[in-house]
């Protein structure tokens, strides 16, 4: 008796896997305006607006752009204001927050992107969970939340031959 050959039914499935992890920022850069303060103590307007004038926005060209503060130090509104005004010509996104938070928003933005929300309609996703990059929870449930908001059938997380469900739509009539 002939063995019937092998068949990968996940290979012939119709299952989409979203690999948050290729979508990570890795040219990043982190606009930290510590290094504008006076006596890293204060954010002095003139001597602010003159080193700006002389920074190098092109080398920021296509990349996303964090804007932050790593002192202790009040800064003024106007200044983030500032910072965006001269990046965003150049910078593919400009964020004022968190490391984690541009991450999320920039992972989402190119995963709407790879899957409008035309191509998620009742279509099956699974969430890879194994990344060479550590990511935080806001990124799956930014995908999750997407996902479902475009009438996803099912969301599974983890790899395809080893899942673990989290969203199925309800059937209505």
């Amino acid at each position: 008796m002939e063995t019937p050959p092998l068949v990968n039914r996940i290979a012939k499935s119709k299952l989409v896997t979203i690999n948050p992890g290729v979508y990570y920022p890795h040219d990043m850069y982190t606009f930290d305006l510590k290094d504008f303060l006076f006596k890293g103590l204060i954010l002095r307007e003139k001597d602010f607006r003159d080193a700006l004038d002389d920074f190098d926005w092109t080398s920021l060209d296509g990349k996303p752009v964090l804007v932050q503060c790593s002192a202790d130090a009040i800064i003024p509104l106007w200044a983030y204001m500032l910072v965006a005004s001269k990046a965003s010509p150049h910078a593919s996104m400009v964020y004022c927050g968190t490391k984690d938070d541009l991450v999320t928003k920039v992972i989402l933005q190119k995963a709407k992107t790879q899957y409008p929300p035309d191509t998620i309609l009742k279509g099956k996703f699974v969430i890879k969970g194994c990344s060479d990059v550590e990511l935080s929870p806001d990124v799956y449930s930014a995908l999750t939340t997407y996902l479902v908001e475009h009438d996803a059938r099912s969301i599974m997380f983890g790899e395809p031959c080893s899942t673990v469900p989290i969203y199925k739509r309800i059937k209505t009539t």
